[in-house]
């Protein structure tokens, strides 16, 4: 274990979901790798019958489809199970402070039974990843370069090198597009986001909300159920592109989901 010291068991997991709302998605596949502090390791996965349709979406990123899991149980069938597999042990894995574990304690909560986070610690090596590799200007210069940026918080010197980036990149990786519309485009798509500040992000090909308390719903459900809403965005004091996208959905017209890389016209 080199120099991982362990009081008590860590299981590490990671989670295949319907999509990337903790709040509402579901697990379609779950892997634990049980790591005792005598160094064993107990490996369990499986995957989950979600009792809903997998988006499109969600199966081009983990492959699953819904013919995949129509056999499989489901979380509320394997929650007991799992939960004396865990047992006290503290929880670790990849990204998973913000998505996965709030995700799995809701489904252990639906299914009647508690994971007790507050008995448990957990260890996310994203988090640790992006505090000792620093991903600032000066870390791009260095990756996509090989030189050391001397001239760091001069707005001369980090504009120049700013440009000096992005070309390095659209020579590295021939996949993004080569203009300025596209590459705008390909961010948005690579984010997640309908609008520049992310007040909409696409899930199931739906423009939907990611704040405020239709946080979830479709922009399309809010359009038809609750237009006063889509009203009062209209007037208030948010970002013009986030106005102008309300006005339009209370016309009737909605955001078109990106294309799929490589998907054609």
């Amino acid at each position: 274990m080199g120099r991982l010291k362990l009081e008590r068991a860590i299981a590490f997991f990671d989670l295949e979901t319907t999509g990337t709302d903790p709040a509402t998605d579901r697990i379609v596949e779950i892997a634990v790798l049980r790591l005792a502090p005598d160094g064993a390791r107990e490996m369990r996965s499986r995957r989950i019958n979600p009792e809903r349709p997998i988006p499109p979406d969600a199966t081009r990123v983990h492959g699953i489809t819904d013919e995949a899991v129509r056999d499989q149980p489901t979380f509320r069938q394997v929650a007991r199970s799992l939960l004396d597999f865990l047992g006290d042990a503290d929880l670790g894995g990849f990204n998973v402070l913000r998505f996965d574990v709030p995700l799995l304690d809701r489904e252990f909560r639906d299914a009647g039974l508690e994971l007790g986070l507050e008995r448990r610690r957990i260890v996310d090596t994203m988090t640790i990843y992006h505090r000792k590799e620093r991903r600032d200007l000066v870390a791009a210069s260095r990756f996509y370069l090989g030189r050391e940026h001397g001239g760091a918080h001069r707005a001369d010197a980090d504009v120049a090198l700013a440009l000096d980036v992005l070309e390095a990149q659209l020579a590295r990786y021939p996949d993004l597009p080569g203009d300025v519309a596209g590459l705008e485009a390909w961010q948005r798509a690579a984010s997640g986001a309908v609008d520049r500040e992310g007040k909409l992000v696409w899930r199931g090909g739906e423009a939907t909300f990611a704040f405020g308390r239709h946080q979830g719903r479709t922009l399309r459900d809010v359009a038809r159920e609750t237009p006063d809403y889509l009203e009062w965005i209209a007037g208030a004091d948010f970002p013009a592109e986030l106005k102008a996208i309300s006005r339009r959905a209370l016309d009737g017209e909605f955001p078109a989901a990106p294309r799929a890389e490589g998907q054609s016209a």
